[in-house]
């Protein structure tokens, strides 16, 4: 049985981080323990770590310590090779491997890099570490520089090179493809390859290969002049700023580095004052080259500008400072987070996951984890794109969430505020963010600010709202958003990021109201703790719930459950458990878990009981041993709004889970609301979970 799969290359930049990334993410989609290991990696300057393995433990909060993960420098591999021989290098490769592979699923291993001198023992390392660990081999190959024929080629001789070896190939997967070469390619690899050998080609990716201020300067050696917080910014093109600035403008384009020496002013102010310019794209940074930097009333001017771009200066001349840089290789590193989320959606996009899963082994852990569930969560969504406003686009971390569902192409966006204000942010913000694959819309100059005032008043009439007053409501952004949900122009609304939690589902109640058979709308938080999902309900909508309305909250909140594929095991929480306890708080919670039996007998459910006697099995075999929930509750619905909402967020800042929501339940479409300390996580969570329950409601 196949517990684990071994990345291979036989030349550098190749770019299996990608491959790496997007296994790994993968993989945890499946089971919780998965691991990553890389025998042999490059010399390491002391203090730092080997990025591939720190950007992947990171990211995935792998709980594998660094030094697990690697057995040998590559020096120190040499070393011993010269030394003791290869059996002894092997023999603790497979000691190391051995011990991670105990406590992990499955795990991915990534070769060495090719970077040095001894090609020839790299590969033959590699062909005998994935021998000897047993592990099948994913191969990759760089389209980069090489003509159809040639990456055919190297596909080919690859093949051979490993199977001669007696290693067992799952695939080749061509890299870095130029897209007039995609098609070529993944012709004459499926006629020349066998056919049980999976076959996928990735084109070329720009935001994968470009580097960023930060790499730049180490390259180079620069010293930052200003703007080192904004080393981040990432290096899509480069200019030599050596002519006249009206035409030098002419070649700046989205994310440019501009080369030029410390005495061109002229060029140095143009290009900040065009990365200030809503009519010129942004620029990335300057580099200052022959060891010049400017003249002190030009530096003045500089280090009084509130926004300003990164600017190094370097020793070397103009013509060398680009050559160098057009030398770099850039790597996805783990404080690179915007990077590692496109390697692993661009992986997710052009490699044949399922002919992959299909070869691997597929795991059933009981349960599912925090990072199942979020994996779950996005492909669902994915699975059928839904359209979802965003009310509140004059705040950053709405945009930052938003960059990141359209690069990821989870759902169809619309952001409410003013076209303007918002293009400025983005671009301020420098987010990676097609403009072209969301819309903007100002409430007040839309097109459907009339007709949806009429449809306003139509629906609130009743209730002393005349026109003029529903004109002035929909200039509220929460009641536009709701209202474009009603006409069916959204599928989902989130806000709350800057409004409270009642100026956000108020519309919702007056017009979207409740799903038939559901008299009031509560909420449920999934709760991603360190090994589990559970769901609490209500934390955030009703205060004082009767037995009646508890018990619809607890229906609602199994069936959200279930729905995102966490089986509902209802646990009714109160001061005591059983019969031992007596009050009125304690015959409120009995007599909802009654009507819940009566309504649902289908459904699981324990109560009152304590929380403790809920989630703790000796505690729960203890106080309620018959009990099939005690000790086992996925499902903890809170007496009161007091207890839910303090529980959640004691739970969420003791334990470092992730809290997702919460999500409204009983309204006839889905409106979510955020907490106005949300993060960008948290909106992203949420509008994902809005457009899952959108698909419920075509």
């Amino acid at each position: 049985m196949t517990k684990a799969i071994f990345i291979a290359s036989v030349e550098p930049y190749t770019g299996k981080s990608l491959l790496a990334l997007g296994l790994v993410n993968r993989l945890l989609g499946k089971t919780k323990n998965i691991g990553y290991f890389k025998p042999i990696i490059a010399q390491q300057t002391p203090g730092q770590k080997e990025v591939h393995i720190e950007a992947i433990l990171d990211y995935f909060a792998l709980p594998i310590s660094y030094e697990d993960t690697y057995a040998f420098t590559r020096q120190e591999a040499l070393q011993q090779m010269e030394s003791e021989g290869r059996s002894d290098m092997l023999n603790t490769i497979i000691s190391k491997y051995k011990k991670l592979e105990e406590s992990c699923d499955f795990t991915v291993i990534e070769g060495s890099d090719f970077l040095g001198e001894g090609v020839a023992f790299e590969f033959e390392s590699n062909a005998a570490i994935a021998k000897n660990l047993g592990a099948p081999v994913l191969i990759v190959i760089t389209g980069e520089g090489k003509s159809t024929a040639q990456l055919v080629s190297s596909a080919l001789s690859t093949l051979q090179g490993f199977e001669g070896r007696e290693v067992q190939v799952l695939g080749i997967v061509a890299n870095r493809v130029k897209a007039e070469q995609v098609d070529d390619v993944r012709a004459l690899l499926q006629m020349q390859l066998p056919t049980d050998i999976l076959i996928s080609v990735v084109p070329w990716e720009k935001g994968l290969q470009s580097p960023t201020m930060n790499e730049i300067r180490n390259a180079l050696n620069a010293k930052v002049l200003i703007g080192e917080s904004l080393l981040s910014n990432q290096v899509d093109n480069f200019v030599t700023g050596a002519m006249m600035l009206p035409n030098f403008l002419n070649y700046i384009k989205e994310n440019v580095l501009i080369v030029t020496p410390g005495d061109r002013g002229d060029i140095i102010i143009g290009a900040l004052q065009a990365n200030l310019s809503t009519n010129y794209p942004k620029v990335a940074g300057i580099v200052l080259t022959a060891g010049t930097e400017p003249d002190e009333p030009v530096t003045r001017l500089i280090s009084g500008l509130q926004t300003v771009i990164p600017i190094l200066t370097v020793q070397k001349g103009t013509f060398e400072t680009t050559t160098a840089i057009g030398g770099i290789h850039s790597r996805i590193t783990a404080d690179n987070r915007k990077k590692i989320e496109l390697a692993i959606t661009v992986f997710e996009k052009y490699v044949d996951t399922k002919s992959l899963d299909d070869k691997l082994v597929t795991f059933q852990s009981e349960g599912i984890t925090p990072h199942m569930f979020q994996y779950q969560l996005v492909k669902a969504a994915k699975s059928q794109k839904k359209h979802i406003v965003l009310p509140e686009g004059n705040d950053d971390r709405i945009l930052k969430a938003a960059a990141r569902l359209i690069a990821q192409h989870v759902v169809e966006l619309t952001i409410l505020g003013d076209p303007t204000e918002i293009m400025a942010s983005i671009k301020r913000l420098g987010l990676q963010l097609d403009t072209s694959m969301i819309n903007i819309i100002n409430p007040a100059t839309s097109e459907y600010y009339e007709s949806y005032a009429d449809t306003l008043y139509e629906l609130r009439k009743t209730k002393q709202v005349n026109l003029d007053m529903a004109r002035d409501m929909l200039l509220d952004v929460s009641y536009f958003g709701t209202m474009m949900v009603y006409k069916g122009h959204a599928d989902g609304m989130v806000s709350g990021a800057v409004h409270t939690t009642q100026h956000t589902i108020r519309p919702a109640l007056q017009f979207i109201k409740t799903k038939p058979g559901v008299s009031l709308v509560s909420s449920v938080f999934f709760m991603c703790l360190p090994e589990r999902v559970a769901v609490f309900g209500d934390c955030a909508v009703n205060p004082n719930p009767t037995a009646p309305q508890l018990a619809e909250i607890a229906i609602s909140s199994a069936e959200s459950s279930a729905r995102f594929g966490i089986e509902p095991r209802i646990a009714m929480l109160s001061y005591s458990s059983g019969t031992s306890g007596e009050g009125e708080d304690v015959e409120k919670v009995r007599q909802a878990t009654a009507i819940v039996r009566q309504k649902r007998p289908d459904l699981n459910i324990e109560g009152p009981i304590q929380y403790d006697a809920a989630v703790d099995p000796l505690v729960g075999r203890q106080k309620l041993p018959d009990s099939t929930v005690a000790g086992r509750a996925s499902v903890l619905i809170f007496p009161d709004l007091n207890t839910g909402n303090n529980t959640y967020k004691a739970v969420q800042r003791e334990t470092g889970a992730l809290a997702i929501g919460p999500m409204l339940q009983g309204l006839n479409k889905p409106i979510n609301d955020l907490s106005r300390g949300c993060t960008v996580d948290d909106i992203f969570n949420t509008v994902v979970i809005t457009a899952i329950q959108a698909q419920d409601n075509q």
